[in-house]
């Protein structure tokens, strides 16, 4: 069934054996997952790949993840070490993405990993897309469905703002549950965080029962999600701003200026989890209202907070 939008569907038998057609094809479609809408292909196929790359004006030294149903699947491409199996019993299929050594004997084509010895993997946990993982014969080479440095869309028409018909098929999965990009770490030695997630190094360090490090970026990109600009809604963003400046958007955490013209709350009860999923869908409402300008207050530097400021720093890079 379509709905008034030409290329957004909903799930159904007829649509998924669609885009099971159009992914044999090498074709590209806007698919759910639990973090933010990703824009899936062939990960074994290297026209595919550069399909996804050519349509988000991406960096091909900026690596893509790829998408697994299960780690069955995955061992065929990935050495799978013991901080793996843990973290998969443990949160998986979740927000975590692993960074792996590539086995030689890997079909992912170079330019996923940008030619890396590495490859950055995850299982995500939304039905739609596991549905159709299990349904393939290859893994999905899959980034957040926007062009490059811009906002993660958390719904279909978010997609559909950012590729408008150049995207034959967009499932409709409603909104994201998490609404940030997942969590990543390093897990080839010593376990390194390159990009914190609602899945915090807190949680992961109970897990694995050893001291999770913080990657420093040094310029190295590594993984998706290390560009100093990226998640950015298109107009200028102040961080850590005490003070409204009484024409711009103010974004804050609580109900202090409840009501208020020009002040945007991304969870009134505090949550910063519930924060963090409002993050994105908060940029593209002020954008769309035409605002020149985001100020947003402190956020709170631990928990998903610690997501969100990783965000909103690289979104204040204008």
């Amino acid at each position: 069934m379509k709905n008034s939008y030409s290329n957004i569907f909903t799930f159904n038998k007829k649509i998924l054996w669609k885009t099971i057609k159009s992914l044999n094809n090498r074709g590209l479609v806007g698919l759910p997952t639990e973090t933010v809408y990703g824009l899936g292909g062939n990960a074994y196929s290297k026209r595919a790949v550069k399909k996804i790359f050519k349509l988000k004006g991406r960096p091909r030294f900026n690596p893509l993840i790829v998408h697994y149903h299960n780690i069955k699947d995955a061992e065929k491409d990935v050495i799978i070490n013991k901080y793996v199996k843990k973290l998969y019993k443990r949160f998986c299929p979740g927000p975590i993405t692993f960074v792996l050594k590539k086995k030689i004997t890997s079909k992912i084509d170079p330019l996923v990993s940008a030619n890396l010895k590495t490859v950055a993997i995850r299982f995500p946990s939304n039905k739609i897309t596991r549905t159709i993982l299990k349904k393939t014969d290859f893994p999905l080479a899959m980034p957040s469905a926007n062009k490059s440095t811009n906002v993660s869309p958390v719904n279909s028409l978010d997609v559909f703002d950012e590729f408008k018909s150049k995207l034959k098929i967009i499932i409709d999965g409603g909104k994201c549950k998490i609404g940030i990009e997942s969590t990543v770490i390093d897990l080839t030695s010593i376990p390194k965080i390159l990009r914190p997630g609602v899945i915090d190094k807190k949680n992961i360090e109970k897990v694995l029962k050893t001291k999770i490090l913080t990657y420093r970026n040094k310029g190295k990109v590594l993984s998706p999600g290390m560009l100093k600009k990226h998640y950015s809604p298109g107009i200028p963003v102040l961080i850590n701003q005490k003070k409204h400046d009484g024409k711009s958007a103010y974004i804050y955490i609580g109900n202090k200026h409840k009501n208020k013209k020009n002040f945007f709350s991304l969870n009134e009860k505090n949550n910063l989890f519930l924060a963090a999923s409002n993050l994105y869908k908060m940029f593209r409402i002020i954008k769309n209202k035409g605002y020149k300008k985001i100020q947003i207050n402190k956020i709170p530097k631990y928990g998903a907070g610690i997501a969100i400021n990783d965000r909103i720093n690289r979104a204040s890079k204008f």
